[in-house]
């Protein structure tokens, strides 16, 4: 008796399978990810991709020191000064200007970076007077040692130790401290020290 030999099982392409449960996973996961608001992989978009725009650099900030006293009284303190400064055989430098004044802070830190902080303390009495946004506080102060405050502050004058103006900023020289470098108070230092 010829013995029977089962059939030999059937071989099918089992790649309509794989298909078929790679689309239903990936449906299942697309459905999964949109229901909870967040999306694996976008769509491609038409639209045209605007190129990357460099970030603008951060505007410098300075800390605001109180450098002007608004209740001083500006004849007082110069008088203090120049008799200091006769007595220390230098030279008084009146500067014009607001803790509001972001070019004023510039200047005040400058004065103490090296190597002016030394040029000013060996040369120099500095006396602050304050002058409001409108320049009208102590506008009388201003005249008499010929700071024009329209033309802006910082505005600095220098005395002799008797008090006679050896220097005055007409031209708003210090006014845009912000995008000028120390050197430049160096260089003013320098030219007007005792």
């Amino acid at each position: 008796m010829a013995s029977r030999s089962k059939p030999a099982p059937r071989k099918g392409n089992p790649l309509p399978w794989i298909v078929v449960l790679a689309f239903v996973a990936a449906a299942a996961t697309f459905f999964f990810l949109h229901k909870s608001g967040t999306a694996a992989v976008d769509a491609p978009s038409t639209a045209p991709v605007a190129a990357p725009q460099a970030e603008a650099p951060a505007p410098r900030v300075l800390p605001r020191n109180h450098i002007y006293d608004e209740s001083a009284d500006p004849r007082v303190d110069i008088a203090a000064a120049l008799k200091k400064a006769k007595a220390e055989h230098k030279r008084v430098i009146v500067d014009f200007g607001g803790d509001w004044c972001g070019d004023c802070q510039v200047l005040d830190l400058y004065f103490h970076q090296a190597p002016n902080d030394a040029l000013l303390a060996e040369n120099f009495v500095l006396v602050h007077v304050f002058v409001t946004h409108a320049m009208e506080d102590n506008h009388d102060v201003a005249v008499k040692y010929e700071v024009p405050l329209k033309k802006g502050v910082p505005a600095l004058a220098v005395l002799d130790a008797q008090g006679k103006l050896i220097h005055s900023q007409t031209a708003g020289e210090f006014e845009n401290m912000r995008n000028m470098e120390s050197a430049s108070v160096t260089d003013f230092l320098n030219r007007w020290k005792a």
